[in-house]
C-alpha cells in the first residue's frame, strides 16, 4: 500500500525542476505592433520599366491602327448582310465572304491582345514578380485593347446573326 502512495508522489516530483531562467510572460516586441497600421508606401514604388512601357505602347497603337481596316471591312459586311437574301444564295455567299474578311481584319487587335498577355507573363516569369507600376501598365493596356476587341466581336456577332450563322 505504501508503494501505491509513493508512486504518485514520485510522479509529481518529476514534473518540477530545480530553478533556472524561466521564460518571461511579458508581451514580446513583435506582439506590440498593431497589424492594422496602414502601409505608407508600396514595397516597390518605382515607375514603369521604360522597355515595358514602350512595348505596351506599340501594341496598343497596333490595335488602334487596325480598327480602321476592320471598320471598313465590317461596314461592307453589314451592307452585304442587309441585302443577302436566303441562305446559300449568291448574295448570302458574298456576304459570308465579306464577313470572313471582317474577321480577318481583326487580326491586329487579337495579336496585340495576346502579345500584351504574353509580355506580362514573360515579365512575371523572368523577374519572379511584377512591380505594381508594371502590373498596372499591363492591365491598362490589356483593358484598352480588350475594349476594342469586344466592340469588334459584337459587330461580328451582329453580322453573323443577321446572316443566320
Amino acid at each position: 500500500m505504501s508503494r501505491l502512495l509513493l508512486f504518485p508522489i514520485v510522479m509529481l516530483s518529476a514534473c518540477s525542476s530545480p530553478g533556472g531562467p524561466y521564460p518571461s510572460l511579458q508581451p514580446r516586441a513583435a506582439e506590440q505592433i498593431d497589424p492594422r497600421v496602414p502601409i505608407e508606401r508600396p514595397l516597390n514604388g518605382r515607375p514603369v520599366t521604360p522597355a515595358l512601357a514602350a512595348q505596351l505602347r506599340t501594341l496598343v497603337e497596333q490595335a488602334r491602327g487596325g480598327t480602321a481596316a476592320f471598320d471598313s471591312a465590317a461596314s461592307r459586311a453589314e451592307q452585304l448582310a442587309a441585302s443577302a437574301g436566303a441562305p446559300q444564295s449568291d448574295g448570302w455567299t458574298v456576304a459570308q465572304e465579306a464577313l470572313s474578311a471582317a474577321i480577318a481584319a481583326r487580326r491586329p487587335v487579337t495579336e496585340a491582345l495576346s502579345q500584351i498577355d504574353a509580355t506580362g507573363a514573360s515579365a512575371l516569369q523572368s523577374q519572379g514578380g511584377l512591380a505594381p507600376s508594371d502590373l498596372a501598365a499591363v492591365q491598362n493596356a490589356g483593358e484598352e485593347v480588350g475594349a476594342i476587341d469586344q466592340r469588334q466581336a459584337a459587330r461580328i456577332k451582329a453580322i453573323q446573326q443577321r446572316l443566320g450563322v
